[in-house]
Formats: structure tokens, C-alpha cells, sequence
């Protein structure tokens, strides 16, 4: 059943913040009540994509006055929907536990056709993206000693489960976050996972899959809520992982590293400085690997130096982030509200 959701200006929060010289910040909130929403994608300031809970799916072609809403059910289920990908053709949502179930529309949400189901009672698909050229790649947590990962070479249209024997084996207790739909980055052939909980690692295949290496990271790990909670690649060989411990949200070191070499080693950045526990950090598209957002529980930060340093632009907390293409604007989203973020040089 869609719904039709129109947002009134009294449920907008205007936030507004001066970080340097260069850039202000500009905070808008849009309530859409019981929902919480951690997968969305943004195609640019007017239009973005969100797959939320209780099967709701939606999204707006309006900056966010307006949103259309969907529901998708499963026999009486309906799924938690974490995982998205939206392409030129089509728009995916997947969801967490048992039954996996993967949808995709090729006429914006009025239909939806299921292309994947996984059955296995321990199946708990936590991220996903598409690339352009319809390569695609879905994560989850450990079965059989290896991450859930599944691919698909068809834009979607068909998908199939990577076996454990062209793997890593994964240690016990480590797994993946299904925070913000942020642990799979695709760039080319290049294919890079990120794991927490016992061990905060990054696997890492060259060949869209067929093979794999995974490598340490000095991200906090553990325990059952420390690791890698996001992660993102501006090209192949520089890229951002966060996250933290979520029982100490308040703790700033060892949550924030950085590569230059594809993701083989990682260095600590701004220990005991900037944010503390974040669940998705992007880079901005046209900043050279400089610029960089990062969201959480609470609060938004900002990066002018490639993630060495930090500021907080506003106190709203979100769980997940993606800018438009120009970098002129980002759309976020959490419990029960979607944001939009709008970038101005002064």
C-alpha cells in the first residue's frame, strides 16, 4: 500500500553553522513518524530513496515536502528493510534476518519483484551497493565460518551466494553492522568489506569477487559492539573507516582510520579529538579525498584534511549519510526523520 506523506514547515528544524572560512552548514529535518530508517540513497537535492523498517520503502522528488511511501510484505512479515541500491533502471531493498529477502522496481516502488531469498535461519544481511556497469554486492553476517556475500553481474537481476571456500574464514564472535548500509564499497573490479565485533577487519577482492585478502585494522575491537561500523572508498587506494564502540559512545579513540594503499594498512586519525562513535561517513564527490561528513548518535562532523582533524557542524543525530554527485548537499536519515544537509561556500 503507498501513502502519500506531505511535510509541513512546522516539522522542519533549521540548523546553521559556521565551520571555517570556506563552507557553512545547513541542517533541515523532515519527521516521518514510525520509522526508523538507516539505507537511503541520494540522487540529488530534490530526490532521494529510503528503505526503512516495518517494510516501508520510500522516497521524494520534492527536497522532502513531500514523500511517497510503500509497504512491502511478505506473506504476514513485514521485512526490516537496511540495505539499499538505487540505479538508472531500477531501485533494491534488502532486508536483515531470516528470511533474506531481496526486491527490486524497475517503476519506482509500484511494483516489486523478489530476485533473492536466503532461508538459512542464521542469515542477516547487513549492507549492499550496485555499481554502474551492474556489478553488485550484498554482505552479511557469518555462516559456515565465512561473511554472507552474495553478487550479482546482471544489474540484479539474478544473484548467487560466494562460497566459503573462496573466502577468508572469519574468527568467532565477528560479524558485520547493518548501521547505515556502509560496509560494502565498490570502485571498478575493487570490492572492499569491513567486519567488528571480535576483529575489525577489511576484506578486500581485485576481481569483483573471485578472490579475496582481509587485513587488520587498529579500529577498537573485541567486544560485541566495538568495530568498523562504516566505511568509504573516494577512489582505490583512499578510504575512510569509523565507528567505535557503541556501549561508549562517548569515547573518541581508536573509531577513526584511514588508507592510502587500498585498504592494506590503516592509521589512526585525530586520536582523542573530533566525533566519537559514528555509524556512516562519506566523502564529499569533487574534494580530492579531502572533505568528509560523518554522522551518529549524536551529532554531524566535518573533515577540510582528509579525516586528520574534525569538527561537529550540528548536534541532530543520524544514522546514515550519502551526498548528491555535485557535493552541494547531502541527504540523512535516523529514527523517525529524514535530513538534508545543504553545503555553501561563504
Amino acid at each position: 500500500m503507498k501513502t502519500i506523506l506531505t511535510v509541513l514547515s512546522v516539522s522542519l528544524l533549521f540548523l546553521s553553522c559556521t565551520v571555517n572560512k570556506e563552507k557553512n552548514f545547513q541542517v533541515t529535518t523532515f519527521e516521518i513518524p514510525d520509522i526508523s530508517i538507516r539505507a537511503i540513497e541520494a540522487i540529488d537535492k530534490n530526490t532521494m530513496w529510503f528503505a526503512g523498517s516495518n517494510g516501508q520503502v520510500g522516497f521524494t522528488k520534492t527536497e522532502g515536502v513531500s514523500f511517497e511511501i510503500d509497504t512491502i510484505s511478505y506473506d504476514t512479515l513485514k521485512p526490516e528493510f537496511r540495505s539499499i541500491a538505487v540505479t538508472d533502471s531500477a531501485v533494491f531493498v534488502l532486508s536483515i534476518a531470516s528470511p533474506a529477502l531481496l526486491y527490486k522496481s524497475t517503476d519506482e516502488g509500484k511494483n516489486w519483484k523478489l530476485v533473492y531469498k536466503e532461508d538459512d535461519p542464521s542469515a542477516f544481511y547487513n549492507a549492499m551497493a550496485i555499481s554502474k556497469n551492474g556489478f553488485g554486492v550484498a554482505v552479511g553476517d557469518p555462516i559456515d565460518e565465512c561473511l554472507s556475500v552474495i553478487i550479482t553481474e546482471n544489474s540484479g537481476d539474478n544473484w548467487r551466494k560466494i562460497s566459503c571456500d573462496s573466502l577468508p574464514i572469519v574468527v568467532n564472535g565477528e560479524a558485520g553492522f547493518a548501521a547505515s548500509n556502509s560496509n560494502v564499497n565498490i570502485i571498478g573490479d575493487n570490492v572492499w568489506l569491513v567486519s567488528g565485533g571480535t576483529r575489525a577487519r577489511v576484506f578486500h577482492s581485485e576481481n569483483k569477487g573471485e578472490t579475496w585478502r582481509v587485513y587488520n585494522t587498529p579500529i577498537v575491537q573485541g567486544g560485541q559492539m566495538t568495530g568498523i561500523f562504516s566505511s568509504h572508498f573516494y577512489d582505490s587506494k583512499n578510504g575512510i573507516i569509523v565507528g567505535g564502540d557503541w556501549n561508549q559512545k562517548d569515547k573518541n579513540t581508536e573509531n577513526k582510520a584511514i588508507t592510502s594503499d587500498g585498504g592494506r594498512t590503516w592509521t589512526l586519525t585525530a586520536e582523542g579529538e573530533g566525533p566519537s562513535y559514528r555509524s556512516s561517513v562519506r566523502y564529499i564527490p569533487g574534494s580530492n579525498g579531502q572533505e568528509l561528513v560523518a554522522v551518529g548518535t549524536p551529532g554531524i562532523s566535518y573533515s577540510k584534511d582528509g579525516g586528520l582533524s574534525w569538527k561537529k557542524v550540528s548536534e541532530e543525530s543520524f544514522y546514515t549519510v550519502r551526498f548528491t554527485k555535485d557535493g552541494k548537499a547531502a541527504w540523512l536519515a535516523g529514527s523517525g526523520k529524514i535530513g538534508k544537509l545543504e553545503l555553501t561556500d561563504q
